[in-house]
């Protein structure tokens, strides 16, 4: 027969061994496997971003100390400042930025276009500023549309899985498109001869341009082909990370953060508004 004490400790256990179901049910429905990124980045106060060395003024790196700068540097800082998280850089290459996104090796990256082939298996935050596509050409090459330079002479070196690699490839069919691992190789290509223009964004085509006049010339190839900016993201089903990323960049353009940056690491490499070809803008 059971006694009344004996019950009581039946009782007991059982609460106890539920209890510990309990505890257990929760850790597995937040183990790392299952929660977002948003969640991940508040538990781990950790925020992981892709960067690509030798891409001023986006990202650049001292090769002596390993210290990163470059406004999306700056930007990445503000951010996990105000999540209240140490900001983790991983050196990565355009091209692979995608793929660093989509196998949760990074929580953001900084500096992608907003391409229907990327949008296929990525998410993009709001415009972080515009960008336009320009050629940097050997000197005389004479060329001033996208139809000169769509000829079966011309050959234009790009940085593989990037941007500009996407668009020549579109707007230039009849060119020879020759990728290279990096946008300096790129530009190498046409230094020596090797290609006869560079498809690359303002951005850095300017900076490649001041810190070495001999390269080419610029050419912002007609009609003029604009882009944006932004943020990529690993696509997931809740979109909380991305929807904080956008009012975050919202909030901080209109503070006026988001310009002073880019303008600050702009003037770092020699670079003023006024070196902007005429009629475009950030």
């Amino acid at each position: 027969m059971v006694s009344r004490r004996d019950f009581a400790t039946v009782l007991g256990a059982g609460s106890l061994v539920a209890a510990g179901l309990s505890a257990i049910g929760t850790a597995q429905a937040q183990t790392p496997e299952t929660e977002t990124t948003f969640e991940r980045i508040r538990r781990t106060k950790k925020l992981r971003i892709g960067a690509v060395a030798g891409a001023a003024p986006y990202y650049m790196k001292d090769i002596s100390t390993g210290k990163w700068g470059g406004f999306y540097i700056d930007l990445s800082r503000a951010l996990a400042e105000e999540l209240e998280a140490e900001l983790e850089i991983t050196e990565t290459t355009w091209g692979n930025s995608v793929l660093d996104l989509q196998s949760n090796k990074t929580d953001i990256f900084f500096g992608l276009n907003p391409t229907p082939k990327r949008a296929l298996v990525i998410d993009f935050s709001v415009p972080v500023f515009n960008n336009a596509f320009t050629m940097i050409t050997k000197k005389g090459l004479g060329k001033k549309t996208w139809n000169d330079f769509n000829n079966s002479d011309i050959r234009i070196s790009v940085d593989s899985g990037s941007s500009q690699d996407q668009v020549a490839t579109r707007l230039c069919p009849k060119a020879k498109i020759l990728r290279f691992n990096a946008v300096d190789d790129a530009a190498a290509a046409v230094m020596t001869g090797r290609a006869e223009a560079q498809c690359i964004v303002m951005m850095l085509s300017l900076t490649m341009l001041k810190k070495n006049p001999g390269i080419g010339e610029l050419v912002v190839p007609t009609p003029t082909f604009s882009t944006t900016s932004n943020a990529g993201f690993r696509r997931e089903t809740d979109k909380t990370w991305r929807d904080y990323v956008n009012t975050w960049l919202e909030f901080n353009r209109g503070l006026g953060l988001i310009r002073s940056v880019i303008i600050k690491n702009m003037e770092s490499v020699g670079i003023t508004e006024a070196d902007m070809p005429a009629g475009i803008t950030l």
